[in-house]
């Protein structure tokens, strides 16, 4: 994996959000260590769209502060492709935009999740599957030291399944901040901590030790 220049983590303090009466976000609070790997839940209607994009930075929240450095790297769940592009075109577009010097690191990244000979394919023709694999390298390939991935593993196999959390665990190893938000909790184990949003609080969840 690319060296870290500088690490840093993500805190988010007191955190309220509100659509006219109806409150979301009751106060949330969190934070994201250097070296971690942490994942947050939540059901439908708990707050976890409002507070993703709060972190995100799409949304501004009513009171609160959510504090990130270093580069971030955030991974939505609606894929954010052009689909007459091809999947080498994406990553140059995306190289320009992050003014990167090489594409060294997408193509590790491409060669970990098992999707290394799709680069002339457009991404129309592809699969869900390998749409999401290119969705989780477009958010990566900039080596962000704070990541935000929405349902990273939607529609991925098994084996793309094994590589992307044997790919967050080198991530967490090299010194990253990365927070898995998900519906529901998948191999907990593989966490340092996981939080559960309910009725706009967050909590810490039995699954995962301390």
């Amino acid at each position: 994996m690319a060296g870290l220049v500088g690490m840093s983590g993500m805190d988010v303090e007191g955190v309220h959000h509100a659509y006219g009466r109806r409150v979301v976000l009751r106060g949330v609070d969190l934070r994201l260590r250097p070296g971690s790997l942490c994942g947050i839940v939540g059901e439908n209607g708990a707050g976890k769209s409002t507070l993703l994009r709060i972190l995100s930075g799409e949304l501004r929240p009513a009171r609160g502060v959510v504090r990130h450095g270093g580069r971030f790297g955030y991974c939505p769940q609606h894929v954010v492709l052009n689909d007459a592009l091809t999947v080498r075109q994406h990553l140059r577009f995306f190289q320009r935009a992050y003014r990167l010097a090489d594409l060294r690191y997408a193509e590790e990244i491409m060669d970990m999740l098992g999707f290394t000979g799709y680069a002339g394919e457009q991404a129309g023709v592809l699969s869900g599957g390998t749409r999401q694999k290119l969705n989780v390298t477009l958010a990566l390939m900039h080596d962000p030291q704070v990541l935000l991935l929405d349902e990273p593993y939607q529609g991925f196999d098994w084996d793309t399944y094994q590589r992307f959390w044997d790919l967050a665990a080198r991530l967490r190893d090299a010194g990253r901040s990365v927070l898995v938000v998900s519906h529901l909790a998948y191999d907990t184990g593989r966490l340092d901590k996981l939080w559960r949003l309910d009725g706009g609080l967050l909590g810490r969840d039995g699954a995962v030790a301390a």
